[in-house]
């Protein structure tokens, strides 16, 4: 569902643009897209509106000589060209250096097929969660942005934010932890982010507790363990690679006997099509008739 009011990507830039005002710190760092989105705030602060050009590597190395210089870098790109593109960068000049950055990517795993699979990452968060040290927030409302995304600005860590153009109807409490959005007795689902709202449809009539994950890393080990009922069935929903989060739910229920389903962006097939996102979304099994299909299989 889209708001007709905000998307996540106008939160982002209004949210930086008038962060930068208030922080000297703050610098935004591009490489062509979204470049203009941040005019405004050029003309304000141009020594800290960084335009580079299709210089995708080049702009996480520039990202991270500023942080080691103390500023606060966010780079903003499509997912694949901040996360795939330059992940060596991402891991020496930011991770091995240990300063922070905080990088903002549009697109998730395929919400713009058109552009085909140059402009697709589903594996974005499964190559971070191979690096120490980073939180990952994966709003599915652009309520959620704002909050998100104001934290990560006044910290000096590394995080990654997380934009989609699939957003849940309604926004919820970030902080880290997850919600409960439905009480069951038959298995729990952890939905993240923008599956939220294909979950709730596809459990309608399932009698499952149903969690609410806006931010992944860290993991929530505290609360699947609190949710889970007389039956430690869980199913894991990400919009991303599946299983990515498989690990985080055997560190939670390392000493509780479980059964786990993970359900996301399919890893045995590449989709060579470019349709639509629900398209997309039928064929890795994530509309409310696939979802609907794998949980009952699993929990039923």
């Amino acid at each position: 569902m889209t708001s007709t009011m905000r998307l996540m990507r106008t939160a982002f830039v209004d949210t930086v643009t008038s962060a930068l005002d208030l922080d000297p710190r703050l610098a935004v760092v591009t490489a062509d897209i979204s470049s203009g989105a941040f005019d405004e705030a050029r003309a304000r602060h141009p020594d800290r509106v960084i335009n580079l050009g299709i210089r995708e590597q080049a702009m996480i190395g520039v990202a991270g000589g500023l942080a080691l210089t103390g500023m606060r870098p966010v780079v903003h790109s499509y997912t694949p060209f901040l996360v795939e593109r330059p992940l060596e960068q991402i891991k020496l000049d930011l991770g091995h250096q240990d300063v922070g950055a905080v990088l903002v990517s549009i697109g998730g795993s395929y919400d713009d097929p058109v552009w085909g699979r140059t402009h697709q990452g589903p594996a974005d968060v499964a190559l971070l969660d191979a690096l120490p040290g980073w939180t990952i927030h994966v709003p599915g409302h652009p309520d959620e942005v704002e909050p998100l995304l104001r934290d990560a600005l006044a910290g000096d860590g590394r995080v990654y934010l997380r934009l989609s153009t699939r957003e849940n109807s309604a926004a919820y409490p970030v902080g880290g932890k997850f919600t409960l959005v439905r009480k069951g007795n038959d298995g729990v689902v952890v939905a993240v982010g923008p599956t939220l709202d294909p979950v709730l449809e596809a459990t309608a009539t399932l009698d499952v507790t149903v969690l609410y994950a806006n931010t992944v890393r860290p993991f929530d080990h505290a609360g699947l363990r609190a949710a889970l009922g007389d039956r430690a069935d869980v199913v894991l929903v990400e919009p991303y690679l599946a299983g990515t989060s498989a690990h985080e739910v055997a560190v939670a229920l390392g000493d509780v006997p479980h059964r786990l389903r993970a359900l996301g962006v399919r890893r045995d097939v590449e989709v060579r099509a470019y349709g639509t996102a629900p398209e997309h979304d039928a064929v890795h099994g994530l509309d409310p008739a696939g979802l609907t299909e794998s949980i009952r299989s699993f929990l039923v």
